[in-house]
């Protein structure tokens, strides 16, 4: 770690972005302690806003990007251009700097807004065509993690959050959890589900930043990578046009 600060504590300062969905937002962290963040939602291209908020993040906080000791971004599952915007930025800061990163799931970053509730955390974000990019993890146990990233029908989600403990209040978030408590009550009417309140509903940095500090696994700048669970539309499109001709 390269900053230090108070009496002779070292923090890990922490940068983190989330340009996976509409939202975009970014943080500075102090170990856990959020030092600033911005966050939009203003239906604007991320390519407009991120660099901006970047810049008013250090400036309001009174901090440089050299006083960074950790980058971490969300990599996906999420939007395949928003993905792209964002793992270039902090790729672009992280490399002339020679700092360590953390590819952050989108899902982990997300289930982290609620890391200090217990239960089952299970992130839903909507992948389309009835489907959800989804995992969950167990806010009792240090956020472990119960599911891979996977992009899963509604209706098996649900399936596999009814066969979990009657006991274990399970908690959806994302901007596919209202389809998935909509499904689960139609489905399996006694499986009660919890979804946040909309400050906590959806993607934000010091998420990200969270899931981060409790990585133990960094890569260098050039190893950060979007990570897709299913291809763009257009080359879903292409591929299925070039299956047709050879049959």
């Amino acid at each position: 770690m390269d900053s230090q600060y108070g009496k002779g504590i070292i923090y890990l300062i922490i940068f983190a972005m989330d340009t996976s969905a509409a939202a975009a937002s970014c943080a500075l962290l102090e170990d856990d302690r959020p030092i600033a963040q911005f966050y939009t939602d203003a239906h604007l291209t991320h390519s407009q806003t991120i660099m901006p908020m970047v810049e008013s993040l250090f400036s309001c906080s009174q901090m440089s990007v050299q006083d960074v000791d950790r980058f971490a971004v969300s990599v996906g599952p999420g939007s395949f251009t928003g993905l792209r915007i964002g793992v270039a930025a902090v790729k672009g800061m992280a490399q002339v700097l020679d700092k360590p990163c953390v590819a952050v799931s989108a899902l982990e970053g997300l289930a982290y807004n609620l890391y200090d509730r217990g239960g089952i955390l299970c992130p839903a974000l909507d992948a389309r065509c009835g489907q959800v990019y989804t995992a969950w993890f167990d806010a009792d146990h240090n956020m472990k993690r119960l599911h891979e990233d996977c992009a899963m029908m509604v209706e098996d989600l649900c399936k596999e959050l009814a066969a979990l403990p009657e006991e274990t209040p399970v908690t959806v978030l994302g901007d596919g959890a209202f389809l998935v408590l909509d499904t689960m009550k139609k489905l399996y009417p006694e499986r009660k589900l919890s979804v946040p309140g909309k400050h906590l509903l959806l993607q934000h940095a010091y998420g990200v930043g969270l899931a981060a500090l409790n990585s133990e696994q960094t890569i260098s700048a050039q190893e950060l990578v979007p990570v897709y669970l299913k291809l763009p539309q257009a080359q879903r499109e292409l591929q299925m046009k070039l299956s047709l001709k050879k049959q």
